[in-house]
């Protein structure tokens, strides 16, 4: 078993150093493998110290924690709603968090505030889509997810008039965060020990997760409880999103389409599938970031916007090769 999961998940972890070597290393002055050992060390000169160590160094983190927190998230919604076209979105918490930073910026806030403000709209969201979709019974995972959208739709709406009555000046910021920007992504712990933290707890669950993805009546007849688990799975996937919405505002796809090619490529074991999740969804948004900040330099696109290219035509062959 051990060996099984091993082999990918090595094979992960080395891409997700190569990407966060090729990120520290690409930009405006480049800087050699060697270069970089030597600045991790406290060595080398001084400007690209910086460069590296406040600058690069903790926009690659960021980056790496939002894309694991979004792949792990898009996972485990999958499992929850039990289709595999789920993503982290797809209950409005984007909407919630995206009205929250708006709000924050619209006040003249920034920084911190911007990032608790998101963080609180997106918690707002996850109780008013929990508390719609229970009402006086049960929730299943069809009405969970109706519930979303319509909730979604209607912060879509919200954010739309926001935009609509927000002064010139502030609607650059405005529209670069609902892209998605890691711009002033500077504290990226964190997100990272989250992402960590979940992956601990998650795993021993695994087992538990693939019978639940096999329907509620057969995890319940074989002794899972079923009720505990889709509230875990639920609150966990929407700390997540966020949590990785607060940090580089709203991101797309890399939740719907890093889980979907792990599955056709590794399997459904979620044993497997969500620490695979939480290196693959890393490497693959550290490499759109540095991409959005190197390819027309001295201007940067909002990283979301590359997400979205690369994400579309993956997707759709993803869908074509699984028909």
């Amino acid at each position: 078993m051990l060996a099984r999961l091993g082999l990918p998940l090595s094979l992960l972890l080395l891409a997700a150093l190569a990407a966060l070597l090729l990120a520290l290393g690409v930009g405006s002055a480049k800087i050699s493998p060697a270069q970089i050992w030597d600045l991790l060390q406290g060595e080398g000169d001084a400007l690209a110290r910086t460069m590296v160590m406040e600058l690069r160094l903790p926009r690659a983190l960021s980056a790496f924690a939002v894309g694991g927190l979004l792949a792990v998230a898009g996972a485990l919604m999958q499992v929850l709603l039990r289709n595999p076209l789920a993503d982290p979105y797809v209950l409005g918490l984007s909407g919630g968090a995206s009205i929250g930073a708006l709000a924050a910026m619209l006040g003249g806030l920034g920084g911190l505030a911007i990032s608790s403000s998101a963080f609180s709209g997106a918690l707002f969201s996850t109780f008013l889509v929990f508390g719609l979709a229970h009402g006086s019974g049960g929730w299943t995972p069809s009405r969970l997810l109706l519930t979303g959208v319509v909730v979604a739709a209607g912060w879509g709406a919200v954010i739309t008039l926001m935009l609509a009555l927000s002064p010139a000046e502030r609607l650059p910021g405005m529209l670069y965060w609902l892209m998605g920007d890691l711009s002033y992504a500077r504290t990226p712990w964190p997100p990272l020990l989250l992402l960590l933290a979940t992956c601990v707890v998650l795993i021993p669950l695994g087992r538990s997760l693939n019978v639940l993805a096999r329907g509620p009546q057969q995890a319940a007849a074989l002794g899972v409880a079923v009720r505990p688990l889709e509230w875990c799975i639920y609150v966990t996937a929407s700390l997540l999103t966020a949590a990785a919405v607060t940090t580089a505002g709203s991101i797309g796809f890399v939740g719907l389409v890093v889980p979907h090619m792990l599955r056709l490529l590794l399997g459904n074991d979620q044993r497997l599938i969500l620490p695979a999740c939480a290196l693959a969804g890393g490497t693959l948004l550290v490499l759109a970031d540095t991409l959005a900040r190197t390819m027309i330099a001295p201007e940067q696109l909002p990283v979301g916007v590359i997400t979205a290219l690369l994400g579309v035509p993956t997707f759709l062959f993803l869908l074509y090769r699984s028909r």
